[in-house]
């Protein structure tokens, strides 16, 4: 039963990731929805589980809450570790200004080296002009994939505890499966990544439920390490639509409508989890 609910899952992640590609005429609109997906799934599902289920105080702190923010720093210093190693193989924001100073028609032997300054000076750039790094959006994805095979685990395991259980964890994990598939592809594409690595990491999150479903049938994760890892994933979730989503999102079009939608994303995720409650 568990895995035919995932299959639902896998249509959901998919139809999530569909709706991104659709209103890409309308990006910002996308990623002001993403950082309200990202914003709810974390502070309403993902903290509340964790805390939950990790249990155990560190110093007078739920172990869970260190780990947010654990997971929070690392993403952070994951983003800051590439984005500097980026920038020592010729990512600069100097390769732009070399672009405008170069002559209009190069010599055969410089063409070469002009081009790579024009592909440099292309690369993906947040609102500080900071050159965004590719492998950064696959790392967050593959988060995401984490997060979904987890939530695959999770459901396995609440049909195991019971029928009335693995119900209501299936509305949860199928409702907001939509927002995940969303978010990967989202979340890939907008670091400079080419569609079909998207559409990749788009069809690994959604296969992602299936198997963590199908693999109940020979573990069961401990609740504890299982809020262990929400906690450090929901820090790098926050880090995600804080640090990077939602600045992107008005940068451009600071308008009131992605607001809305930023807040529209967090009430979705707020009704998902009250219905499954």
């Amino acid at each position: 039963m568990a895995v035919f609910v995932a299959l639902g899952a896998f249509l959901m992640t998919l139809f999530g990731g569909w709706t991104a590609q659709r209103v890409t005429d309308r990006r910002h609109l996308v990623l002001g929805l993403a950082g309200g997906l990202m914003l709810g799934v974390v502070g309403l599902d993902l903290l509340p589980e964790a805390i939950s289920a990790a249990g155990n105080d560190v110093l007078g702190v739920p172990q869970a809450l260190l780990l947010f923010v654990g997971g929070f720093l690392v993403a952070h210093l994951v983003e800051r570790l590439l984005a500097t190693r980026r920038t020592s193989h010729g990512g600069e924001d100097t390769d732009a200004v070399a672009v405008a100073q170069a002559p209009a028609a190069p010599a055969d032997g410089d063409r070469a080296h002009a081009h790579d300054h024009t592909h440099a000076a292309s690369s993906p750039r947040g609102p500080s002009g900071a050159v965004r790094v590719p492998q950064f959006g696959l790392t967050a994805a593959s988060a995401m994939v984490g997060h979904s095979l987890m939530d695959g685990i999770a459901l396995g395991a609440a049909f195991q505890a019971g029928g009335a259980i693995g119900t209501a964890v299936a509305l949860a994990v199928i409702a907001h499966d939509f927002a995940d598939g969303f978010n990967t592809y989202t979340i890939t594409s907008l670091y400079g990544n080419a569609r079909r690595k998207a559409l990749a990491m788009l069809f690994a999150d959604a296969a992602a439920p299936v198997v963590g479903a199908a693999s109940t049938l020979f573990f069961t994760l401990p609740e504890q390490l299982l809020g262990s890892y929400l906690g450090f994933f929901g820090g790098a979730l926050l880090y995600l639509a804080a640090a990077e989503i939602l600045p992107e999102a008005h940068h451009e079009h600071p308008a009131r409508s992605t607001l809305l939608c930023t807040v529209a994303g967090v009430a979705f995720i707020w009704l998902v989890v009250g219905v499954a409650g």
